[in-house]
């Protein structure tokens, strides 16, 4: 998919997200990349160097900052880098060819691709109201209907 295309998912994306939630995002700068690096790999505890036959991990997305939830007083005080959400664009790719199955159209693999960007915007940005991924996981498997309580 041309970067151009992907990049208007990724605006989509955001502007699927409540209003409340849009409201309250301030300094994060939301970023598409290719692939996340070995380091963002490594850093998310995921071997850049599995071999085939061995699980093969990825990212789809990636949040780097302070979460809003430990910004103190001090925090924005002088120069202030903003926080980041890269998005890996052939990450998304091949999970949204694999979901959407051999024989699918060029139209199921959009829509698939679409919906993988609005979700995984929505996991980055619960990290950044502080969510840890165990609680960003609960709160997927609740918008999806999922209870794993019992």
């Amino acid at each position: 998919m041309p970067r151009k295309d992907f990049e208007h998912l990724v605006g989509e994306g955001f502007e699927r997200l409540p209003d409340w939630v849009r409201e309250k995002i301030k300094n994060v700068a939301v970023l598409v990349e290719d692939e996340p690096s070995d380091e963002d790999l490594r850093a998310q505890g995921i071997d850049p160097d599995a071999q085939d036959g061995e699980t093969q991990e990825t990212l789809l997305g990636l949040y780097k900052g302070t979460p809003l939830s430990e910004r103190g007083e001090q925090y924005g005080i002088g120069m202030t880098m903003p926080d980041t959400i890269t998005l890996y664009q052939l990450p998304i790719e091949d999970a949204a060819d694999e979901e959407a199955g051999e024989g699918a159209s060029d139209e199921e693999f959009f829509e698939r691709v679409r919906e993988i960007v609005a979700d995984t915007l929505w996991h980055e940005f619960a990290h950044y109201f502080g969510m840890d991924e165990r609680a960003v996981r609960e709160r997927e498997q609740q918008k999806e209907g999922v209870d794993n309580r019992a």
